[in-house]
């Protein structure tokens, strides 16, 4: 289950500010989190140098294969210098720890962002339910106890998964049943392990 615990935000004056959510991370505590090392105090703002120590979690530029990765991400060339935008657009995911950054994005003409599909463990989809390039549906399911912000994705009738928590917020603001879900990659094996989309307006 994903917790919600802290915010991460650029000030007017370009400062950024980063404090933690005290009721998500107590939750978070029963599942094994640990606040991070350099922002020890859950009771505390913190805005020094909180950028760096999250940008840590991006594909170093001088990287060979660094153009694909801002390719599936669809980062453009403007904001590939732009560590505050990178680390929203790819969410900061590494294979060693299961920590993200969601942005809350808002549905304005323009707007596109890679995001990957919850609760696929549950779901057990066989190889091939759905494929590169397919559009998918999406309706909301605000009665859902874990999440009044939730959203189902179908493929057709057939349910493929949830909106992650935070994401799903710009399918409940207005002009959000513009929103187009087309598959990016499917990484699977016998059973589908996770199913990323693109949603665009």
């Amino acid at each position: 289950m994903r917790r919600i615990v802290g915010v991460l935000q650029k000030s007017a004056d370009g400062r950024f500010i980063f404090s933690y959510d005290k009721q998500g991370v107590e939750k978070a505590k029963q599942d094994g989190f640990l606040p991070y090392t350099e922002l020890p105090k859950i009771d505390q703002t913190y805005n020094g140098n909180v950028l760096d120590i999250f940008t840590q979690r991006l594909m170093k530029p001088e990287r060979s294969d660094i153009q694909s990765f801002y390719s599936f991400w669809e980062i453009e060339p403007q904001y590939q210098d732009d560590k505050y935008y990178l680390l929203a657009h790819t969410q900061g995911l590494l294979p060693t720890d299961n920590f993200e950054f969601l942005a809350d994005y808002n549905p304005v003409e323009g707007l596109h962002f890679v995001t990957d599909l919850a609760n696929l463990s549950k779901l057990e989809l066989l190889r091939d339910t759905v494929r590169v390039g397919d559009v998918l549906s999406f309706q909301r399911d605000p009665q859902n106890p874990l999440d009044d912000k939730a959203v189902k994705v179908f493929k057709g009738g057939q349910e493929v998964g949830y909106i992650k928590k935070v994401h799903s917020r710009v399918f409940y603001k207005p002009g959000a049943e513009r929103l187009k879900l087309t598959v990016k990659a499917v990484d699977q094996n016998g059973f589908i392990k996770r199913i990323f989309l693109k949603v665009s307006l």
